[in-house]
């Protein structure tokens, strides 16, 4: 007898280059997969992206456009639920829109009578209090929901949301298996979308905008973008700066501050890393494109020199030499092989520190945002520096510290991490119990 099938539409930031979102996408299509054989149904997944071309070949899933309302409703009928999430999908920092988009989408859908579940969500900042009006009536009617952090459910519960009926769970990227782990994966091999998306973003590798300096013109940026067209990506690069004779320090930075006075302070830092321990290779890791490449460039230059020395020596001389940007990657895995051939992973980026506490590397985070915060708490850690408030040399020493204890810094971490990586399962697991025990069998 074949298994019963349930549709099931995804909605998140998907489709967007944006490597952190893209593995919170395939981590939940791992997980419904997974979950759904172990109740004994197939799900399909339709993922509303901004590219849904791209999220098609990715994954192998269907999937349509986010902002074409029509596609949206055609799915929505089609289905037999909505997940919404994750990601930080509910808060207004980035736009006053962002909430208003997705709650009109749960919102449709409870309309046509579509269950609807909250998965794995960060939840704020929500400045527009009016929104939590919204969100109440929202989620109210939602049949499971889901957080990453206490924080996300405390605001939630000041909005008169029941705690009770909040699951504080993981981030779905802690369950991310390597590709080698993964029974199968979802969708095709990844080298080709991932080359791909490369090559497209290198086009854009200029556009920093006057508040970026000069980091565009920089060798190492030539450098990187010509590495863009690279025909394939293979498991292989990941080690490919590292070696016996070398320890890899990842690096995942972002544009926050208007002046770059994190990014400046930041390059203080790694250059004070490279000077204490002459076996480092620093290797810049974009989650972002094309934005996190070009920030990575700013910080490349000023650690290496912009123009040649007196003497005509390549800029930077030895520190040149021990720095390299990885550009175009975009699929979740290939990143996670990237983080887990890293011997340190110094992060502004949430899921670089998720992809390096999965992986068991130790982190170096340099908060942006309460996300950041809450994640690191989550293993006992703070934050190394802020955008706000960062100390190059204390960032520097957090670095030796961590690179130099790495060992014990697993062994002590190890419990916590294992921990994290079973309950992010808990949400999959909950929704196809769901479908298991209330709906009718779709074939």
């Amino acid at each position: 007898m074949d298994a019963p099938v349930r549709r099931l539409v995804l909605s998140g930031y998907y489709g967007f280059d944006n490597s952190g979102d893209e593995a919170v996408l395939q981590s939940i299509l791992l997980a419904l997969r997974q979950q759904g054989e172990e109740q004994g149904m197939r799900i399909e997944p339709i993922v509303l992206s901004g590219n849904p071309q791209r999220t098609a070949a990715m994954y192998g899933v269907e999937a349509c456009h986010r902002m074409r309302p029509a596609e949206v409703l055609r799915a929505l009928r089609s289905s037999d639920g909505l997940i919404s999430g994750g990601g930080s999908l509910l808060q207004d920092a980035t736009s006053a829109k962002t909430i208003p988009y997705y709650l009109a989408v749960l919102k449709l859908a409870q309309w046509l009578g579509k269950p609807t579940f909250v998965y794995s969500q960060g939840i704020g900042p929500v400045n527009r209090r009016f929104f939590d009006g919204w969100i109440r009536a929202v989620f109210r009617r939602c049949r499971y929901l889901s957080v990453r952090d206490t924080e996300s459910a405390d605001l939630l519960a000041s909005m008169r949301l029941p705690r009770e009926r909040i699951d504080v769970v993981p981030d779905p990227v802690m369950g991310l298996p390597l590709r080698a782990a993964d029974s199968g994966g979802v969708g095709p091999a990844a080298g080709a979308s991932a080359s791909a998306s490369g090559a497209a973003n290198a086009a854009h590798g200029g556009r920093g905008g006057a508040s970026d300096g000069d980091a565009a013109s920089a060798p190492l940026a030539d450098a990187g973008a010509a590495d863009a067209a690279t025909p394939a990506y293979t498991a292989a690069d990941a080690k490919r700066v590292g070696g016996p004779a070398w320890r890899t320090v990842g690096v995942s930075v972002r544009f926050w501050n208007r002046d770059r006075s994190e990014l400046d302070a930041l390059a203080q830092a790694l250059e004070a890393l490279l000077d204490a321990r002459s076996d480092v290779r620093l290797r810049f890791l974009p989650f972002h494109l094309p934005s996190d490449e070009e920030a990575s460039q700013y910080v490349i230059a000023r650690l290496t020199g912009a123009s040649a020395s007196a003497s005509g020596a390549a800029p930077g001389g030895d520190r040149a030499a021990r720095v390299e940007l990885t550009p175009g990657v975009v699929h979740p895995q290939d990143m996670l092989e990237q983080v887990a051939a890293c011997d340190l992973l110094i992060g502004m980026r949430l899921h670089a520190l998720i992809y390096a506490a999965s992986q068991y590397v130790p982190m170096v985070g340099i908060s942006y945002d309460p996300k950041i915060d809450q994640f690191l708490h989550r293993l006992g850690m703070q934050a190394a520096a802020s955008t706000a408030r960062f100390d190059a040399a204390a960032c520097a020493a957090e670095a030796v510290r961590l690179l130099d204890g790495r060992e014990a810094w697993a062994a002590e971490k190890r419990a916590a991490i294992e921990a994290l990586k079973a309950e992010a399962q808990r949400p999959a697991q909950r929704i196809a119990a769901f479908f298991r025990e209330n709906q009718t069998n779709r074939r």
